[in-house]
């Protein structure tokens, strides 16, 4: 059981790593002047930040994931052994109590992303960042619910046409090189390479895209400006919040990344 637990920490301590580069990177994107974008080493500056001043937060985070995973996988174990006695009552209750294990872990799965984000740019600790992740979520529900929406269908479409696009080139260059051979297996493998690419890929755009929101959201709510503002973004920065809450209290303080 311990050891189990040790591989669900790790898996999740890993995820939040992740997550928090990306955030960092696209952070000192966002802010860095719109001349310099693209020429200063984000994902280098990121991960120093991450590995030097937020493990512990994001080992407490991703400790809260991992135990609820092993409760979960203590109910579902739960269930086989009353599955095995027979006892149908039981197996109801533990289904019914897995199913709403997997909807907590799901929805503390997306505050704790939300979090390792304002982990990244503002430096917070867990706690505080998931409280201001909370409120900002409260405060912007339109604009976060927009994005979700919109991101689920750009990821769709991102997947296929990655999958889609690896394939039909995987089967040019097998017929052009090989036109004896038979192009099943190689499609086959081209097909579960071209999906573990297309996830990964569009897991990181939709990551990016939180990350510039909860950017975009620091500057307005702080009523920063300046010429590191995305063009794209400026103008709504010029027009003034469109949904906020005259009597949310914005966040305090801000992180450099110049």
């Amino acid at each position: 059981a311990a050891s189990f637990f040790v591989f669900l920490w790790s898996n999740a301590l890993n995820i939040a790593i992740g997550q928090c580069v990306i955030a960092g990177a696209v952070g000192v994107w966002f802010f860095t002047p719109n001349f310099e974008k693209g020429k200063r080493g984000a994902i280098k500056r990121s991960c120093w930040n991450v590995f030097r001043y937020h493990l512990g937060s994001l080992a407490f985070g991703s400790f809260i994931i991992a135990v609820i995973q092993f409760i979960r996988a203590l109910l579902y174990y739960y269930q086989k052994q009353a599955a095995a006695q027979k006892n149908r009552v039981m197996v109801i209750i533990f289904r019914v109590l897995g199913c709403l294990t997997w909807c907590f872990e799901k929805c503390v799965k997306f505050l704790n992303k939300n979090a390792y984000i304002q982990i990244a740019l503002m430096g917070t600790s867990f706690c505080t960042s998931a409280k201001k992740a909370f409120f900002l979520i409260l405060r912007n529900a339109l604009r976060f619910g927009t994005v979700a929406v919109l991101g689920a269908i750009i990821h769709k479409i991102g997947f296929f046409f990655i999958m889609a696009a690896s394939m039909a080139l995987g089967y040019l260059i097998i017929s052009a090189m090989h036109p004896d051979m038979s192009p099943l297996i190689p499609m086959v493998v081209y097909f579960f390479m071209s999906y573990v690419i297309s996830e990964l890929f569009m897991n990181v755009f939709g990551l990016a895209v939180d990350s510039t929101l909860q950017c975009f959201l620091a500057c307005e709510e702080m009523e920063m400006g300046g010429d590191f503002v995305p063009k794209e973004l400026s103008r709504w920065l010029e027009d003034g919040p469109l949904d906020k809450d005259p009597t949310a209290d914005p966040a305090a303080d801000q992180k450099d990344f110049d």
